[in-house]
């Protein structure tokens, strides 16, 4: 007879082996994670889509009455026969913002209406923006033999902004501010958004991040510059908490399909938890299940890490949220976050005073638009303020890419440096003027700064005081400008030569972009 500790000896014993044959089979299965060449999935968009299935049961197929118009709301039987005496019927005709969030600019109007106008108009959109892209730009990229950004994308080399007949940079940079103005030849006016006007602009994703999650499509607009003169896609990630591991990235893009594997051994509970919401979707201005959408189909929404992506950038663009009216509004690049745990301003206009306030304000505005009454009615997002310190803390430990030949205090390690990147330094912090708004070791300052464009423009207003970024990493975050109106640290170089009156020859431009290439 088998004793009650005979009987518990064998349940343990029985649990144990059971146990080693679970770790058996998880061990075996950690061995066959899918291999991202498998080819991308997007749980989100798998989440909202679907599958087809053939109708083969009665409830399936749609009845005479599924299709009728009673459910029209001009089809309702009133709840009293006293109601056609009162204003339209006791009806409501005009606006109603849940129901109709398109009456109150396009009174009358459908989903199907706004979608099919887009699509028509949509080739007149691009064409205007390429031939303006044309205009002001060489858009056929000259690529660096040698530099490359993180990962390996090869850097593209300018000057490509087109000067007039005649001209060249010397010549140019000689004249006043006010002969620039006067003749119209300033080459980095403001780059607009291409869909701006009648409340459209809104955030645009490259074709490149597209191809990867086609829900971040939209059907009345698509983005303008050439992808060479973009970040790279996927980008590099680095982590301060743990800087010997180098890019954690793997080669992926961090979805939600993914961050549980990539780090769940490299960064804390907490952090994970931020991350998972850095990676969930949540409604935004042109990403939502509303008429107002810019996605042919309904959509969760966007993640932070949509545009932020790996905590970098792609160069995704919208238009800023804190000017008003619409005319006034700026085309706005997507900052990368690295080495956010340094900044103590946030926002390109509105200087948020910490990555908390950030957040929460981006989430319960339904992102970049400054307004919360849409918010609402696309699906307002408030989230706890744990939540938040929750998010703030993984974009906290976002960092810069390793810069090798930097010193501890962010200067030029004069061993590992050439001649031209140390005369570039010099000119950094000297002649040039960048250490002004950018002193190292993280190259900001914190600050905000008017460069007061309005001096050499005939026809548009300046941008008034914009937030500083950081330049450590700057090579791979083009293009540049908070607008992305220089495509190439060349082009940044000559915007400034010619902002502020610096008079630089033809080698010390070289040599500042040698150095900028290295921070």
């Amino acid at each position: 007879m088998l004793t009650p500790r005979c009987l518990a000896t064998g349940v343990v014993s029985a649990l144990f082996v059971g146990g080693l044959a679970l770790w058996g089979h998880y061990a075996a299965g950690q061995n066959a994670i899918p291999s991202p060449s498998r080819g991308p999935r997007d749980a989100i968009a798998e989440a909202q889509t679907p599958q087809d299935v053939p109708k083969e049961r009665p409830e399936q197929k749609k009845t005479a009455h599924d299709l009728s118009d009673i459910f029209a709301p001009s089809k309702a039987t009133p709840s009293s026969g006293s109601l056609g005496d009162q204003p339209e019927q006791g009806g409501m005709n005009g606006f109603d913002f849940y129901r109709d969030p398109l009456g109150a600019s396009r009174p009358g109007m459908t989903f199907e209406d706004v979608y099919k106008a887009a699509v028509a108009n949509k080739p007149a959109v691009l064409e205007r923006q390429r031939k303006l892209l044309e205009s002001r730009y060489k858009l056929e990229p000259k690529l660096d033999s040698t530099a490359t950004m993180s990962r390996g994308k090869p850097l593209v080399v300018g000057p490509t902004a087109r000067l007039p007949e005649g001209m060249d940079w010397a010549a140019l940079a000689a004249l006043s501010p006010a002969e620039i103005r006067r003749r119209d030849i300033f080459p980095y006016k403001s780059l607009p958004h291409p869909a701006q006007g009648g409340g459209l602009g809104g955030q645009v994703f490259p074709r490149m991040q597209i191809k990867m999650f086609p829900r971040l499509e939209r059907y009345d607009v698509e983005f303008d510059l050439p992808e060479a003169f973009l970040p790279e896609f996927p980008p590099a990630m680095y982590l301060q908490t743990r800087p010997e591991l180098g890019d954690v990235s793997r080669g992926e893009v961090v979805s939600i399909n993914n961050y549980y594997r990539l780090f769940k051994d490299l960064i804390t509970p907490v952090q994970l938890d931020g991350l998972r919401l850095l990676l969930t979707p949540f409604p935004q201005e042109e990403f939502n299940p509303t008429d107002d959408r810019k996605t042919v189909e309904p959509s969760l929404g966007v993640t932070c890490f949509d545009c932020h992506v790996n905590g970098h950038t792609s160069g995704q663009f919208h238009i800023n949220p804190d000017t008003r009216p619409e005319q006034r509004r700026m085309r706005l690049d997507t900052v990368s976050l690295r080495g956010l745990f340094n900044q103590q301003i946030h926002g390109a206009k509105r200087s948020l005073r910490s990555v908390e306030d950030f957040t929460e304000f981006e989430q319960r505005t339904a992102y970049f638009n400054g307004d919360e009454i849409h918010a609402f009615k696309k699906g307002l997002n408030i989230l706890d303020r744990i939540q938040v310190s929750h998010m703030a803390q993984m974009q906290n430990i976002l960092a810069f890419p390793p810069a090798p030949k930097l010193t501890s205090l962010g200067r030029l390690d004069p061993e590992k440096a050439t001649e031209s990147e140390r005369r570039g330094e010099t000119l950094f912090f000297g002649k040039a003027q960048c250490a002004a708004c950018h002193p190292a070791p993280s190259y900001l300052d914190n600050q905000m700064h008017d460069l007061h464009l309005e001096r050499f423009l005939e026809h548009e207003a300046g941008d008034g005081p914009i937030k500083a970024f950081t330049l450590r990493g700057i090579k791979d975050s083009p293009p540049y400008m908070h607008d992305g109106r220089c495509l190439t640290l060349e082009d940044t170089v000559e915007f400034f030569n010619l902002v502020l009156e610096l008079k630089l020859t033809n080698d010390e431009k070289q040599d500042l972009v040698a150095f900028l290439r290295q921070l």
